[in-house]
């Protein structure tokens, strides 16, 4: 029988010993059959690793051990096994142009290209990427007052090319009902539309522009962003800060190859 103190002057050095072969693990290359087993076993566990983390895993049956850096992760080694964060998007082209009064004209006779966003309510224009298409455009413009703007992109499969409108009380309304939709539990920070707030960034959305306020009431604002991929541009005309005012839009989206 060993006493508690004796068994601890045993571990002491077994343990001195595991950390003198990690550390000399680390220090050797492995080779690419190596990782792929290593990975393999990787993807088993569910513990999180983070940037520069060392991963040792021991075998079940040899009891060997593998040393993998959790950067390794990030090279698409892992397949399904790993959640996969969007990249970052590509900055859109911006410009404005001051024949407000022909714009407004040539829109106010054409069908649903003209609608109000009443105060307190954020309006959703859905817009699929279209298979003969290679960007996005938009031009838009109010009567007397500003609004709130902001262009995101939902990577989903698109099964329509039909451009849609979808409208909400609030930023807040809006993410709660996709996360309903979504099955997400927890709520999503949302920012404010006077400092450039983000209305809807979960891991499945891309920031292309943030919301802000434009004076789309003396100049017709107008954009174009190149594909990223498919999926869905989400073009968001925010009047949630309006306590008073309803805003008239009108509004222009088209791809161009």
């Amino acid at each position: 029988m060993v006493s508690p103190g004796k068994e601890d002057a045993t571990e002491d050095p077994r343990r001195a010993a595991s950390a003198l072969e990690v550390q000399a693990l680390v220090g050797q290359e492995l080779r690419p059959a190596d990782q792929a087993c290593v990975l393999n076993k990787m993807a088993k566990y569910q513990a999180p690793q983070r940037s520069g983390d060392i991963v040792v895993i021991q075998s079940e049956h040899t009891g060997a051990v593998d040393v993998l850096s959790a950067d390794l992760e990030s090279a698409d080694l892992l397949g399904d096994h790993r959640r996969v964060s969007p990249s970052l998007m590509a900055p859109p082209c911006v410009w404005t142009f001051s024949k407000m009064k022909e714009f407004k004209s040539k829109l106010g006779k054409e069908k649903n290209s003209c609608l109000v966003v009443k105060r307190g309510e954020v309006v959703t224009i859905r817009v699929p990427t279209h298979p003969e298409g290679k960007r996005v455009c938009w031009e838009f413009a109010t009567d007397d007052y500003d609004i709130g703007f902001g262009v995101y992109f939902d990577w989903t499969p698109v099964t329509s090319t039909d451009i849609t409108v979808q409208v909400s009380d609030s930023s807040e309304d809006e993410d709660e009902d996709e996360e309903e939709e979504e099955g997400i539990e927890d709520p999503v920070p949302v920012g404010d539309v006077e400092r450039g707030s983000r209305s809807s960034l979960r891991s499945r959305y891309g920031e292309v522009m943030p919301v802000y306020r434009r004076d789309s009431h003396r100049d017709v604002q107008a954009g174009s962003h190149d594909y990223p991929g498919e999926g869905i541009y989400l073009l968001k005309f925010d009047n949630s800060y309006s306590l008073l005012r309803n805003k008239t839009l009108y509004f222009h989206v088209y791809y161009t190859s």
